[in-house]
């Protein structure tokens, strides 16, 4: 199984973004109609939703629609106003040494379904650099105010009317500057799943989110966190997620870690490294974003890329994935041409 990552620049949605959307969209359109498309949102509702929770976002979700065809469904899907169920896996920490704190994450979803575009976009003004999700949001990213954040599923079935928390955190990364106003977003804004959310500013600040559809968002100290939040309550997927192992690892490893380098050396190793990409819950890269540098990182057991928010750089690598333990050590590379 491989994937390919593609750095892609483009301030404003265009040519570049109209080609993912045109090889995504069949993939995302069955997902999207799986049920009866008389059970999604309407557009008016899906309208209404993003007016009224996400006003900024308006103009361009507008845009993207336009840019997608301008059909009906497109509009309703890069809304992602109450879409189909979906769950990942995913580990994720903060690190904080010496005075310099980053946002690491693990990444554990089906290779087949991955997007691969790391973009580097302006489409309100400020500079994000995140990775691609249902063309409109985000699985992890930062922006040039030095605001990082990252999800994680939060271990339960339940749904309800509320946004993909994607298109919630490239929200975020466009008109948030700080933790607490990326915060005070998640604490407002509708989600139609349970989520964990890690966030990290310029300053230090971090916090970690609880958001659900059925509860009120909790704000707390950031941690180690894996896919459940204070509890098992999806016992199947916990299972077969290993989370609890991977939390009690992960804060093992916080707790016993000299550096940076030792933690990133255990994110690539089994059990925080997940190899049943079969199943879709293997480990399909580690994110680190780094505030303080400016600086964002993709990495891989034998690969590394690294890249600025001011001086992000196109080009694209490959990944094999196997489902076998990783071979050990990390070489460093420059940015592809």
């Amino acid at each position: 199984m491989q994937c390919t990552f593609s750095a892609i620049v483009e301030d404003h949605a265009g040519p570049k973004w109209q080609g993912l959307f045109k090889h995504h969209w069949s993939g995302y359109r069955s997902w999207f109609l799986r049920s009866a498309v008389t059970e999604r949102p309407s557009y008016l509702a899906c309208r209404r939703a993003v007016a009224q929770h996400m006003p900024e976002w308006l103009p361009v979700w507008e845009a993207l629609s336009e840019l997608a065809g301008g059909g009906d469904i497109e509009a309703r899907f890069l809304s992602m106003w109450s879409p189909p169920a979906y769950i990942a896996g995913c580990t994720q920490t903060i690190w904080a040494r010496n005075g310099v704190s980053s946002l690491v994450r693990n990444y554990d979803y089906p290779p087949s379904l991955l997007e691969g575009a790391w973009l580097a976009t302006r489409w309100t003004g400020q500079r994000v650099v995140a990775l691609s999700d249902c063309l409109c949001g985000v699985l992890d990213g930062m922006n040039e105010s030095g605001l990082a954040v990252s999800l994680s599923f939060g271990g339960r079935q339940n749904t309800g009317p509320g946004f993909g928390i994607p298109v919630v955190l490239r929200y975020i990364l466009e008109v948030c500057r700080t933790t607490k106003e990326a915060a005070a977003v998640l604490a407002r804004v509708p989600i139609h799943m349970t989520y964990s959310v890690t966030l990290l500013d310029r300053q230090g600040g971090s916090v970690m989110v609880f958001v659900a559809p059925d509860r009120e968002a909790e704000i707390l100290p950031a941690r180690p966190v894996a896919n459940h939040q204070h509890s098992i309550e999806w016992p199947e997927h916990a299972k077969a997620t290993r989370s609890q192992e991977r939390e009690r690892q992960l804060c093992k490893v916080m707790s016993e870690a000299k550096s940076m380098e030792d933690l990133l050396q255990s994110m690539l190793r089994p059990p925080l490294y997940q190899t049943a990409y079969q199943r879709g819950f293997g480990t399909l890269y580690t994110a680190v974003y780094t505030p303080m540098e400016d600086a964002v990182q993709l990495i891989w057991p034998s690969y590394r890329w690294r890249q600025t928010i001011d001086d992000f750089q196109e080009g694209s690598h490959t990944v094999s994935f196997a489902a076998r333990p990783p071979e050990a050590g990390v070489r460093r590379a420059v940015v592809p041409k």
